[in-house]
């Protein structure tokens, strides 16, 4: 029992030793790639791939969101006699919370899985190999051109995911619910602030980052055979999933620790 134990303690801290190295590579290689030309048409072949290719299952995502919020909402503050308010509290959801998780979660569905595929494809048919054999780094010709793109485009998407959520919270509320237009718009005006809508903005940077590199490492370390190129798309997706539960709590402490001491500062002058 101690042994198993054991063993799998030390499987484990290797794993994380592996990824942290291949992070660290990663971050060395982007850095260093930003700012070169031959760059620029790699990545723009992945911003195709990931960013236009995603946009119509994000806009339907953040619409379904907000009409959802609706819907749910509706009954609790019309109870209360405060239905005018439903707009402040699905807009809040949606670019805080429920647009940037939601949408990074169908980006790891969507993009991690194809990430995690093609490279763990590349790597059992020694494709990888052969770019390293030809002098070539594969982590700065394959990894960093689909980072950068992850990292540019996510942010992107979470705003169209936000606007669709604003735009179907806006549908149900008005057209189905009969809520007051003027007052529905003043309400959510009042309640979202420019803080609210930067902090799920800088959340997608965050989400991509972790969805392309851990799909790409785990692409590059899959086992061979169709069974282990499936097993990575799946331990990617969960590892993303995860990952992106984590840094929406994370990002969410320091920015109400950042809001309450400005705001505090604010106050006092």
């Amino acid at each position: 029992m101690l042994e198993e134990l054991g063993s799998k303690s030390i499987i484990s801290l290797g794993n994380i030793g592996r990824f942290g190295r291949f992070v660290w590579q990663v971050m060395v290689a982007s850095s260093r790639s930003c700012f070169r030309v031959s760059t620029y048409p790699l990545v723009w072949a992945q911003i195709h791939a990931i960013g236009v290719r995603s946009v119509p299952v994000i806009m339907i995502t953040g619409a379904f969101v907000g009409m959802t919020l609706a819907i749910q909402a509706y009954d609790q503050l019309a109870g209360m006699g405060l239905e005018e308010h439903l707009g402040a509290l699905i807009n809040v959801s949606v670019v805080k919370e429920l647009g940037p998780v939601l949408a990074a979660v169908m980006l790891a569905g969507r993009i991690g899985g194809a990430l995690t595929a093609e490279l763990g494809t590349m790597n059992v048919t020694e494709q990888i190999d052969a770019v390293r054999s030809m002098g070539t780094d594969p982590v700065k010709y394959l990894v960093v051109p689909r980072v950068l793109a992850c990292l540019l485009l996510t942010p992107i998407l979470i705003i169209y995911a936000d606007l669709l959520g604003i735009l179907g919270g806006y549908f149900v509320s008005v057209v189905q619910l009969e809520i007051n237009s003027s007052a529905y718009w003043n309400f959510s005006a009042s309640g979202v602030e420019l803080w609210d809508v930067s902090v799920g903005v800088v959340k997608g940077i965050f989400f991509g980052g972790a969805i392309a590199t851990i799909s790409c490492y785990k692409g590059f370390t899959c086992r061979e055979g169709a069974h282990g190129v499936g097993q990575a798309c799946t331990e990617a997706f969960v590892s993303s999933f995860i990952s992106i539960l984590a840094l929406n709590f994370a990002v969410d402490v320091v920015a109400k620790g950042i809001y309450n001491t400005f705001w505090t500062v604010k106050s006092l002058v």
